[in-house]
């Protein structure tokens, strides 16, 4: 639930900010001729045209990046996933499997596992919680003590 209410707020702040760099806009360039008793200006006018596009662009692109972020953060904490791991060979696909990255969260919450090319189609990538994948890491020392 926290990992998706994450989600809807950067959604939220971005539109937010397109809201208001599209205010600016209007603020900022001319106010446009009327043509043919038409109220929007686009079409008609070459920089409230060019603008309109621009934010278009830019809009895509925050809400791209947004999505992009999320995917990449742990399901739990939200942190960052880290440690890239290349697994998989294509020179050995039958024995090692197709080649995959894993990402793991720094706290030990679980693994995400991404197709490192997408040959039939889209596969999402698959999520892994664990319990706490650090303790057996640390039972390991203590019994070596």
């Amino acid at each position: 639930m926290k990992y998706w209410a994450f989600l809807s707020g950067k959604l939220a702040a971005a539109v937010l900010v397109l809201y208001y760099a599209w205010h600016g806009l209007k603020r900022l360039l001319p106010s446009p001729r009327p043509f043919l008793n038409i109220g929007q200006p686009f079409g008609h006018d070459l920089s409230w045209t060019l603008a309109a596009g621009l934010h278009f662009v830019l809009g895509c692109g925050l809400i791209y990046l947004c999505i992009l972020d999320q995917r990449y953060r742990c399901r739990v904490c939200l942190r960052r996933l880290r440690m890239p791991v290349e697994t998989g060979s294509w020179g050995q696909m039958l024995l090692l499997g197709r080649p995959r990255i894993e990402y793991i969260c720094p706290f030990g919450h679980g693994t995400l596992e991404v197709s490192e090319i997408q040959i039939s189609g889209f596969e999402p990538p698959g999520w892994k919680a664990h319990e706490d994948m650090w303790t057996e890491l640390t039972s390991l020392e203590k019994s070596q003590k």
